[in-house]
């Protein structure tokens, strides 16, 4: 089982992104959840959403903890929500950010492997908004072959109708440019 946790912040898509991942996932016969961390979010506030794919049933019913992959929507919780706490060792590190990863070691103090895209640039300049979630879920398929890229195309367009296109556009994007050092 990978168990993945997605920090962002109060309407950057998160939840979304997870429940896309979990959606794909299921698609190719896996066990999957996609769930969110309800509290007093806001727009705006960070925000926690969780994803496990396994090809067993998953009997889990709680948040995670010491994830595989931390998957981080906003640089700005870098210094503020501690993403890298828990993160398994041999596990991964994937932030949006314009900063090399040597900066994100530095300021996370994560010793494993860091991946870096930056996926603001990407949303904007692809799909026209700076929500950067399927951008990110592009960053998180390169780096953990967690689902196939194809998997994602049925969910995206459910979600999206017809900006799908420009969403999948992003994330094909992100993994050209996710770079991942570590």
């Amino acid at each position: 089982m990978i168990e993945i946790r997605f920090h962002g912040r109060g309407g950057q898509g998160a939840v979304t992104c997870a429940e896309l991942l979990a959606v794909a996932a299921i698609s190719e016969n896996k066990f999957a959840q996609g769930f969110p961390s309800f509290g007093p979010e806001r727009r705006g506030a960070p925000v926690q959403a969780f994803a496990r794919v396994s090809p067993d049933r998953i009997r889990l019913r709680s948040k995670i903890y010491e994830p595989d992959v931390v998957v981080v929507l906003d640089p700005t919780l870098l210094e503020v929500a501690n993403p890298a706490q828990g993160l398994k060792a041999d596990g991964v590190l994937i932030v949006n950010t314009d900063k090399p990863a040597a900066e994100v070691r530095r300021i996370t103090g994560f010793a494993g492997r860091i991946g870096v895209v930056d996926a603001t640039k990407i949303a904007i300049e692809v799909i026209g908004r700076p929500i950067t979630n399927t951008t990110m879920l592009g960053a998180l398929v390169k780096a953990s072959n967690v689902v196939a890229v194809t998997s994602l195309d049925e969910p995206m367009k459910s979600r999206f109708g017809k900006l799908a296109a420009r969403n999948l556009k992003a994330l094909a994007r992100a993994m050209d440019e996710l770079t991942v050092e570590g």
